[in-house]
């Protein structure tokens, strides 16, 4: 679960790194109220889930309340990347010397949380890393022995990082990211850019917090967090009936059982020359309602042409997956070409019973392969 930039900023205050004093608003006239509250030049922010806000205009400097209402009614509604600006974060300006970059990350391959620092913040970590990969300090922490003050030195020095007040203030900031990553069973902790301000203090300018979706039944206030209107329609709708669902930008409604043989799918429809336009995951099952609650979902996409179900009969038997998909046909109404591929367990007895009782827009194929084929024209419409 990825949150807003306020809501990472307020975690790092519970775990004492510093962040500038702001105030949250979704209005002009709200935004006109915290730029009192706050005095001085504010600056006022998009929020969004995603990068790219300062290139689009969802971030800008104001001088007074006025200057801030002025800037908010230019920056709410504003479309960066596909997110409408609905909420901005008024925050104290900050005098800035120096930008510099922190972050904590898990590495899925080492298995291993991954501090990454760099002297060159402000720009996207991408771009370091290509252009200057020197620069890019990478260190790995052993989740049994914890995060030991020598690694927060390793970072500070292999950054050269010169001036000894800095070097005390990262110190402790990178101890409390690390306690804060933990605590908060976090997948990204993103402080960019760490900011150095005239008076040599080091402060958080930035939050870029991702939180680890299975891990959310212990944190209930973080849970609560979650903005439903950040995310599109469909995946509001399958959260809400419990299935796995991603939108995609595809015309391939994709339906498995599996997360492991959905991916396989994604990569078998655009060999095949379409685009999928959703990862569905029913999971182990196939029964009814499973497929229908699925269905639903991806039938509410306008950009689906065509379905296509994937299976793999392994402790779910094949001819159960087709029962299912037969009695959910019968509940809805679905006018969309489907394409079926059944393999393993009884793969022939479920073949049978979709050709013999199936409805004319339904298609049964041997493979994986050929299914794709089918599905990504009948999509195209040939």
């Amino acid at each position: 679960m990825d949150l807003y930039e306020y809501q990472g900023k307020e975690l790092f205050r519970r775990f004492g790194i510093p962040v500038s004093d702001g105030r949250l608003a979704t209005s002009r006239d709200e935004a006109r109220a915290a730029a009192e509250e706050l005095g001085g030049q504010v600056v006022v922010k998009a929020q969004v889930l995603t990068g790219g806000r300062g290139k689009a205009g969802g971030v800008k400097v104001a001088d007074g309340p006025g200057d801030a209402e002025l800037k908010a009614r230019e920056i709410l509604g504003l479309d960066i990347r596909g997110h409408v600006v609905r909420r901005l974060w008024i925050e104290r300006a900050s005098d800035i010397a120096r930008e510099y970059y922190l972050s904590l990350t898990f590495d899925r391959g080492a298995k291993k949380p991954l501090f990454m620092f760099t002297t060159q913040g402000g720009v996207e970590i991408e771009e370091v890393a290509d252009e200057h990969p020197d620069a890019l300090v990478r260190l790995h922490v052993d989740p049994l022995e914890g995060f030991q003050p020598w690694q927060a030195r390793r970072l500070v020095y292999g950054g050269r990082v010169e001036d000894p007040a800095e070097q005390r203030q990262i110190l402790d900031i990178a101890a409390r990211l690390y306690e804060c990553f933990v605590a908060c069973d976090a997948m990204l902790a993103e402080i960019n850019p760490l900011v150095v301000t005239p008076a040599g203090e080091v402060r958080a300018l930035d939050s870029k917090f991702t939180v680890d979706d299975n891990a959310l039944y212990r944190h209930q206030d973080i849970a609560e967090m979650r903005d439903p209107d950040a995310y599109p329609p469909e995946e509001r709708a399958a959260r809400e009936k419990g299935v796995t669902y991603v939108k995609l930008d595809g015309e391939v409604g994709i339906l498995g059982n599996g997360a492991g043989l959905v991916m396989s799918t994604l990569d078998v429809i655009a060999l095949a020359g379409g685009r999928p336009a959703n990862f569905c995951d029913l999971g182990g099952g196939g029964d009814a309602e499973g497929v229908v609650d699925a269905l639903e979902v991806i039938t509410a996409d306008p950009q689906v042409r065509a379905i296509l179900f994937n299976v793999f009969g392994g402790i779910t038997r094949c001819d159960e997956v087709a029962r299912g998909i037969l009695a959910a046909l019968e509940r809805i109404q679905i006018e969309h070409p489907i394409v079926v591929r059944l393999d393993g367990t009884n793969a022939k007895e479920a073949r049978e019973l979709l050709a013999e009782a199936a409805p004319p827009n339904l298609y049964v194929e041997p493979t994986m392969l050929d299914a794709a084929r089918r599905a990504v024209e009948l999509a195209h419409g040939e």
